[in-house]
């Protein structure tokens, strides 16, 4: 899942995008809201975890923009106003959940996540190709029965190829959607993660490479 975190307090930002990340989810970072409608049209993400008290471009303005453009993104907004008015306001605006602070962070990791599970094109919790067997939802992989762990890195790309059904997958895509925005480009990383992932999962090798183009399942 990827998450797009807009707080204007860098140390809560961090500390928000630190915690997401420990779950499992990819996480980008912006700080205002300009910069929130930007990120959010170029990185299509699942859940925008969205502070309303933004400078620049307030978060209401950057949830009708959003919505404006069709964005298919969950939007959590985050708020220091606690009143029924104000979380009313803020649902009319087109936000799918409010959340108050000071927020227990276990809190906002389950409405995160409930949140994209409800996203377009993330329905499915459990993915199966052949004798691969992936559950989402509790991180755990099979193969013919045996149980397979997996880095967050290879159960993410696994889980592209899965979600593909098939088809073919770029190198470009699985950095898009498994590693944040900071990632270069140029690096081996998916390279590698793909290596060990292989060797994790076993022979018959169960991912094709079409050089040059990418990767799929048979």
């Amino acid at each position: 899942m990827r998450v797009l975190v807009v707080e204007d307090d860098a140390v809560l930002a961090r500390l928000i995008a630190d915690g997401l990340r420990e779950h499992d989810m990819i996480v980008d970072v912006v700080h205002d809201g300009a910069a929130a409608v930007g990120r959010a049209t170029d990185l299509v993400p699942d859940v925008v975890v969205l502070d309303r008290d933004l400078p620049v471009l307030h978060g209401d303005d950057v949830t009708r923009a959003l919505i404006r453009r069709g964005s298919p993104a969950r939007i959590l907004m985050l708020t220091a106003a606690a009143s029924l008015d104000s979380r009313v306001e803020g649902l009319h605006l087109g936000a799918d959940d409010y959340l108050a602070k000071p927020f227990a962070f276990a809190e906002l990791i389950a409405r995160v996540t409930a949140l994209g599970r409800r996203a377009p094109g993330r329905v499915a919790t459990v993915l199966r190709r052949g004798d691969l067997t992936l559950d989402v939802g509790r991180h755990e992989v099979r193969r013919g029965g045996r149980a397979i762990t997996l880095t967050r890195k290879e159960f993410g790309v696994l889980t592209e190829l899965l979600r593909a059904d098939g088809e073919l997958v770029s190198a470009e895509h699985l950095l898009d959607r498994v590693w944040d925005e900071h990632t270069d480009p140029f690096t081996t990383a998916v390279r590698t993660t793909l290596k060990t992932l292989r060797q994790k999962v076993g022979e018959p090798d169960p991912i094709v490479t079409v050089v040059g183009r990418g990767y799929r399942l048979p």
